[in-house]
């Protein structure tokens, strides 16, 4: 069995890099160099709409005083607004939605992700930030909502 993991190993690694961010904040938060970053995400598929993640990153001295070296805490805040007009591209409107950005959180195991999921009734894009484990699931998440204004003429703003 380990045999498989160790295999799979670097096309995990590879899945959980981050996609669709950039940085714009790093705030230290002790003496030991632990950090909170902030990165600002673009929805691939929906254009003028921007997500800011905060989550915790662990300092060396701390990774070595606290043991666990390969883990970062699942901990995390979304905050997403409308940045410019939104335009609604092919984007699921399953229950479970979709995920718009991953980024791993330990070696191979943990991933923070963001997802996005379409309520339509109620004319809102809803963006879950929550941790995914493959060994125990984590209650630790967050969210916000930005809703659709109806374009001229009513209806979703979709690309043309």
């Amino acid at each position: 069995m380990l045999e498989r993991i160790a295999a799979l190993a670097p096309a995990l690694i590879l899945l959980a890099a981050p996609s669709f961010a950039e940085q714009v904040a790093e705030v230290g938060v002790d003496w030991v160099g632990n950090d909170i970053v902030v990165e600002a995400i673009h929805d691939p598929e929906v254009e003028g709409v921007t997500c800011h993640l905060a989550y915790f990153s662990r300092s060396v001295i701390d990774r070595l005083s606290q043991g666990n070296w390969f883990e970062d805490p699942s901990n995390s805040a979304i905050e997403c607004s409308q940045t410019g007009p939104i335009t609604v591209g092919d984007i699921s409107k399953s229950q479970d939605g979709e995920d718009v950005f991953s980024e791993g959180r330990s070696l191979v195991f943990k991933s923070l992700r963001v997802k996005r999921i379409y309520d339509e009734k109620n004319q809102v894009l809803i963006y879950l930030a929550h941790a995914n484990e493959l060994s125990e699931g984590s209650a630790k998440m967050s969210i916000s909502t930005v809703p659709i204004r109806p374009a001229a003429g009513g209806g979703v703003p979709a690309a043309e």
